[in-house]
């Protein structure tokens, strides 16, 4: 091979050019392939891994509603951000948007939601220490603040009628560990502080006769049900007391 190689170099001047060619189309390759590498990858520590799509609510098997929702890299950390856009049959309809932004340990900076119904609502919120500031931002009043102390860093932010946060909330419990897990948790647009209780259910079937890893999150009144693929990615919750189901489209 290498007599060949030296015989076409000496007898048509082409061996150059095509090492200095082929060198050419290594370095973009191999610069491609970092760049993906570089946009792919997860920061090192991270729970979370790149998600985007449509979640269908159902109340008593009915469509009330449909949430868009991503979760992306944002720098060193992520952002999980979702629009819900929702019809009940007994009130009337409303966009919900939240941002909520997390270090790659699941732990909030910062959480932005809005409201559009009769009225334009919303708040800003940032984390430090376990202090949530809230900002309220309600039409035609003066902004609101408060403080509300969790004493710990890692708190749940579950919005009204944005369920991709529990998604963000299955990424967060800690699986090798098991068991149950409490949290507290923050309900932003009833300025409501609390507690969750976390917990794998194991291997459940859901309605749709199809088997899950499910994660049961509980308060003292409500219980809801995580179904999640083997990465454990968010396919379905249901609340089987207020007959609610969301569904990955």
């Amino acid at each position: 091979m290498m007599e060949n190689s030296t015989n076409l170099r000496q007898s048509s001047g082409l061996g150059p050019k095509i090492f200095t060619y082929a060198m050419a189309i290594l370095f973009v390759c191999t610069t491609l392939t970092i760049a993906a590498q570089k946009k792919s990858a997860a920061p090192a520590g991270s729970l979370f891994a790149q998600d985007k799509g449509k979640f269908t609510i159902q109340l008593d098997g009915k469509s009330v509603g449909h949430e868009e929702f991503e979760l992306a890299q944002a720098g060193g950390g992520w952002t999980a951000h979702s629009t819900t856009d929702i019809a009940p049959p007994e009130a009337g309809s409303a966009k919900i948007s939240g941002t909520l932004t997390l270090q790659p340990d699941g732990a909030p900076i910062s959480y932005e939601w809005q409201s559009q119904a009769d009225k334009t609502n919303g708040a800003r919120i940032l984390f430090a220490n376990g202090v949530a500031k809230i900002t309220l931002l309600m039409q035609d009043a003066r902004p609101f603040e408060q403080d509300m102390s969790f004493g710990s860093p890692m708190i749940a932010v579950l919005d009204n009628n944005l369920y991709y946060q529990y998604a963000v909330l299955a990424r967060i419990y800690d699986w090798s560990k098991g068991g149950a897990q409490t949290l507290p948790v923050l309900i932003p647009q009833e300025l409501t502080p609390g507690s969750i209780t976390i917990e794998s259910a194991g291997s459940v079937t859901a309605s749709n006769g199809k088997s899950y890893d499910g994660l049961r999150v509980a308060t003292s009144d409500l219980e809801v049900m995580l179904y999640l693929d083997k990465n454990h990615r968010l396919d379905r919750i249901e609340v089987p007391s207020a007959k609610v189901s969301v569904i990955r489209d």
